[in-house]
C-alpha cells in the first residue's frame, strides 16, 4: 500500500510505502489505544458521574450497577440454596449415624454419657430431623454455623465408633483366648467330677471331659495360645498342653499323634493332634482338661461361657 502526501506551499510530494504486516501492527496499536481511552473515559467520567450524581450519566450507571448486583445476588442465592439442601441431606445421614452409634455402643457395652455431655452433642431427647432453612433462605453465616455443628458431631461419632471398634476387638480377642471351641466333635462320654475309676473301680476325681472318637480323629485347639508341652506321660500317654495366658492352660491327653511342637503359636480351631488310646486308657478317646493356675476346672463352664460371650458380643444385624 502506498500513501502520497503533498505540501501545497513547496509543491513537494512524499510517498510512504506500507506493507501488510505494518498495517496490521498499526491497526492493533489503534485498537489498543481505543481500549485504553474507553477505560479512561469509564473510570474518570462514569465513575465520577456516579459519585457526583450527574443527571443523565449517573442514572445510567446506577441502572447498570444495579443489574449486575441483582445478577450476582441471584447467583449467590441459588448457590446458598443448593448448599442448604446438601447440608440437610448430610444432617439426615448424621441422625442415622447417631442411631447406629447408640446401637453399636450398646452391643459393645460402651457408655456414651461422656459424649452426650460435650457441647453441641445431639444425643438423646428425641432430637433430629432434616435441616429446613427458615423463610427467606439461610444466610452464609447460618450455613457456616450449621456446617461447624455437623463437623463437630462427625468428630464425636468418629471417636465413638473408634471406641466401639476397640472394645469389640478386645472382646473378640478375649473370646479367642478362652477355650470356647470343642476340641472334638461328638458327645461327651464322661464329665468332670467324682466317678468310679474305669480301671480300679474306686471313686476318684475325673479332672476333665472325655470325648470318645476313632483313632486318628482330628483334635483342634479350644483357644489360641502357645504350645508348652508335647511329651509322654504314664497316665496321659501322648499329651499336649497349650498356654492361653492369665494362668489358663488346656491339656489334650491319650493322643495317637501330636501335630505341633513346643513353642509353636496355634490358632483357635487349628488341628493340633489326633485321637488315640495311649497311656492309662480303656479305649480311643480324648481326655480334655482346663487348668487355671494349675488347678483343674470344669471345661463345660468355659466352653459354654465362651460360646455365650461370642453370641452376646457379636454385632447384631438389623
Amino acid at each position: 500500500m502506498q500513501i502520497l502526501v503533498t505540501h501545497g506551499v513547496l509543491s513537494r510530494t512524499r510517498a510512504f510505502q506500507f506493507s501488510g504486516w505494518q498495517l496490521g501492527l498499526a491497526a492493533a496499536a489503534l485498537g489498543l489505544l481505543l481500549m485504553l481511552a474507553s477505560g479512561a473515559i469509564y473510570h474518570f467520567v462514569f465513575l465520577k458521574a456516579a459519585r457526583d450524581g450527574w443527571p443523565v450519566v449517573s442514572s445510567l450507571v446506577k441502572l447498570i450497577v444495579r443489574d449486575e448486583i441483582a445478577q450476582r445476588d441471584r447467583y449467590m442465592r441459588d448457590n446458598l440454596d443448593a448448599i442448604a439442601q446438601r447440608l440437610g441431606e448430610v444432617h439426615a445421614k448424621m441422625v442415622r449415624l447417631e442411631a447406629m452409634g447408640e446401637r453399636l455402643s450398646s452391643a459393645a457395652g460402651v457408655k456414651v454419657e461422656g459424649i452426650r455431655s460435650l457441647p453441641g452433642a445431639s444425643f438423646g431427647g428425641g432430637k433430629g430431623g432434616p435441616f429446613v432453612p427458615a423463610l427467606g433462605g439461610p444466610s452464609l453465616q447460618d450455613l457456616s454455623q450449621h456446617l461447624g455443628r455437623l463437623d463437630e458431631s462427625a468428630e464425636q461419632h468418629t471417636d465413638l465408633f473408634t471406641l466401639v471398634e476397640s472394645r469389640l476387638l478386645e472382646v473378640r480377642l478375649k473370646a479367642l483366648m478362652m477355650p470356647s471351641v470343642r476340641p472334638v466333635e461328638g458327645p461327651v462320654g464322661s464329665g468332670f467330677g467324682f466317678r468310679a475309676d474305669p480301671i480300679s473301680g474306686r471313686a476318684a476325681l475325673h479332672s476333665g471331659l472325655d470325648f470318645p472318637a476313632d483313632v486318628g480323629t482330628p483334635i483342634v485347639a479350644a483357644a489360641g495360645g502357645l504350645v508348652i508341652a508335647n511329651e509322654w506321660h504314664p497316665a496321659y500317654g501322648h499329651v499336649l498342653e497349650i498356654d492361653h495366658g492369665n494362668g489358663l492352660v488346656t491339656r489334650y491327653a491319650h493322643c495317637s499323634r501330636i501335630l505341633v511342637q513346643v513353642g509353636a503359636l496355634v490358632k483357635q480351631g487349628q488341628a493340633v493332634a489326633e485321637v488315640g488310646n495311649t497311656g492309662r486308657s480303656t479305649g480311643p478317646h480324648l481326655h480334655f482338661e482346663v487348668l487355671l493356675d494349675g488347678v483343674p476346672q470344669d471345661p463345660v463352664g468355659f466352653l459354654e461361657s465362651g460360646a455365650r460371650l461370642l453370641a452376646e458380643r457379636a454385632p447384631r444385624r438389623r
